[in-house]
């Protein structure tokens, strides 16, 4: 899991994106000379989840904050139209996930929401992040989002749906495909965990011997699927 480079999104004129896409001769496409963003258009807030093993991405494009939440919900959408079905026995689910930013090791929010989403499915949420400083070695980077940025190089995001349809576009020779979708969600910002509501988690919260501050399991407090 990953949170994508936000993007600048609007017209009239758009926003250069960087690359080169073939136009009929004399008829480019005009775009804007600064990229100063339009408070009024919210900017494009990708968030992904790649089946390492399936070769599939799964894309929820927000326009709101990157917060926690997000994250999390971009996971149970996952879960509930891809994950679930395709493995319909699973009762553990491992993630890897960069140190900082939404999906942080530090960010109690991250581990609340996981816990609700374990209570939701009925699986131990087992997280392992990748070390400070080394967030390129998460797969997802080279193999989601840098074709993401490969298809539409070029090409001026103008709406939030260009953003979705050209993102569920991408393939591969190898195989990938991407599923993408909008989420209109609000998530507020700045939402504080209490040390309380982190003692009342502690028990369902197993950290790794090695390391357990980035690796650690999420239990359900029950197992059955809802």
């Amino acid at each position: 899991m990953d949170a994508k480079k936000k993007e600048l999104v609007g017209e009239d004129p758009g926003y250069r994106n960087g690359g080169r896409e073939w136009q009929p001769k004399k008829r480019p496409v005009k775009v804007g000379v600064h990229d100063f963003p339009d408070k009024k258009v919210p900017k494009a807030v990708p968030y992904g989840v790649f089946d390492v093993a399936a070769n599939a991405g799964f894309v929820s494009v927000g326009c709101d904050a990157d917060t926690a939440a997000f994250a999390v919900e971009t996971l149970r959408r996952w879960w509930r139209s891809v994950g679930q079905p395709a493995y319909p026995k699973s009762r553990r689910l491992l993630i890897c996930a960069d140190a900082d930013g939404s999906n942080g090791y530090r960010l109690r929010l991250w581990k609340v929401e996981l816990a609700k989403l374990a209570d939701e499915a009925g699986i131990s949420i087992t997280v392992c992040h990748f070390p400070p400083g080394t967030s390129k070695w998460n797969k997802i980077e080279h193999r989601l989002f840098s074709h993401i940025s490969m298809n539409w190089r070029g090409r001026p995001l103008t709406s939030h749906e260009v953003v979705v349809e050209l993102i569920g576009a991408t393939t591969t020779r190898t195989g990938l495909t991407v599923h993408a979708e909008a989420d209109t969600n609000t998530y507020q910002r700045g939402i504080k965990i209490t040390d309380e509501e982190m003692a009342a988690l502690r028990p369902r919260l197993r950290g790794h011997k090695f390391h357990g501050e980035w690796n650690y399991t999420i239990r359900p407090t029950k197992t059955t699927l809802l």
